[in-house]
């Protein structure tokens, strides 16, 4: 337990964030804390590297909506300080907090609290030795590094823990978490440190976490980004909604990515679509579709969603028309009805639709497949291509 969020055990996936300011910046310090619980962090790590910070975590910690995680590197005096001020977790680095008997003083001193630690191994700062022994970060230095921290802790009858490995290297990384499943079941958080600006950063963070999610492995999760931090907690919490593995708390925008038969620019629709969504912070799935002649029925799983067509916007619910309206206003009725949809049900909305829309959808439907064909896309004619290509090839 980090807090009130379990960690480990089945229990679900925790997102995690760390703070950018001074951890002595109380006032600051917290008004982040909440705009990343706000965009989904379930547990915030914060600096505690001098008396300064020490004493701001005593004071952010009751105030705190979230657990609140130290970060420890090089004074032990710091570990036992965060201890005092009331933190939910430590994060230890083996790499700089080295003299083993002040990591049992530290691991002794949280067990009697009752406050687990994180061995947070990194990639970029190894125990000298063992760069020496392996010549450089390899996931066996990594592993070897989170086993011996261990077994200081167990020294003292200390187990309640989570482990990382991380590196900024995906397949290094990747390997690591690997290795160690395969000897602990300890709770393991995972991340890419260092994995630097939006986008490149987010892609990388979301091959090493996402490939190993995917393989039953890990418990708690943070992208480590060059950017706003609240743009971590984001990642985090839209990556495990898009695995399954939290239930969705926000918008999930789907859209077409447009075709010979649009009449609209979808992507210049979507954008706002997804802008304004995201200031009500609505869970549900929108569909942004650019026809109406396949929208409705290509995106029925959606909760809601408008395809275009004849200078008009199909809105529908669960595949099923239930109102058009013009062009110009298909965004702001989009984001109308998405209100509605979570303040009164499917349901509701449903038995709320304009009969009139399914028809005037259908003739718009006909009418768009008349005037541009059922092949709009010219598919038929490159099939018959390939066809004519692969018959000539067996005759040779």
């Amino acid at each position: 337990m980090v807090g009130s969020v379990p960690v480990g055990g089945g229990s679900p996936i925790s997102v995690q964030s760390m703070t950018t300011t001074k951890t002595s910046d109380v006032e600051g310090t917290l008004s982040q804390i909440y705009s990343l619980y706000g965009a989904g962090a379930d547990i915030v790590r914060c600096t505690c590297n001098d008396a300064d910070a020490a004493e701001g975590l005593a004071r952010i910690v009751p105030r705190s909506p979230v657990p609140i995680v130290a970060d420890i590197h090089f004074h032990y005096e710091m570990a036992l300080a965060a201890l005092e001020a009331g933190v939910a977790c430590l994060r230890l680095n083996p790499g700089n907090l080295r003299k083993p008997e002040e990591i049992k003083l530290v691991a002794r001193e949280a067990k009697s609290r009752g406050v687990p630690i994180r061995i947070g191994v990194n990639a970029g700062s190894l125990h000298p030795d063992l760069y020496k022994k392996y010549g450089t970060a390899t996931p066996e230095a990594l592993v070897e590094s989170a086993l011996y921290e261990l077994s200081l802790f167990r020294e003292v009858d200390f187990d309640d823990v989570k482990i990382s490995v991380k590196a900024s290297n995906v397949p290094l990384m990747i390997e690591a978490y690997r290795m160690l499943a395969e000897v602990t079941d300890a709770p393991l958080h995972l991340g890419v440190t260092e994995a630097g600006p939006p986008p490149a950063g987010l892609i990388k963070g979301t091959a090493g976490i996402a490939t190993l999610l995917a393989e039953g492995i890990g418990d708690t999760l943070r992208y480590s980004l060059t950017a706003d931090p609240v743009e971590e907690a984001k990642a985090g919490r839209q990556l495990l909604e898009a695995l399954g593995l939290r239930e969705r708390q926000g918008l999930d925008l789907i859209a077409c990515p447009s075709c010979g038969r649009t009449e609209i620019d979808v992507i210049k629709v979507a954008s706002e679509v997804q802008k304004e969504m995201e200031k009500l912070n609505l869970p549900i799935q929108v569909a942004v579709m650019g026809c109406v002649v396949n929208g409705p029925g290509e995106a029925r799983e959606a909760d809601l969603g408008i395809a275009a067509g004849k200078h008009k916007g199909h809105l529908f619910i669960k595949g099923k028309i239930v109102r058009v309206v013009p062009e110009q206003d298909m965004v702001s009725e989009l984001i109308r009805e998405a209100q509605r949809l979570v303040d009164e049900g499917v349901e509701a909305r449903l038995a709320a639709a304009d009969e009139s829309a399914a028809r005037e959808a259908e003739l718009d439907r006909a009418e768009l497949l008349a005037s541009k064909g059922a092949d709009a896309n010219n598919s038929e004619t490159k099939v018959e291509l390939i066809r004519k290509r692969l018959a000539n090839k067996e005759d040779a």
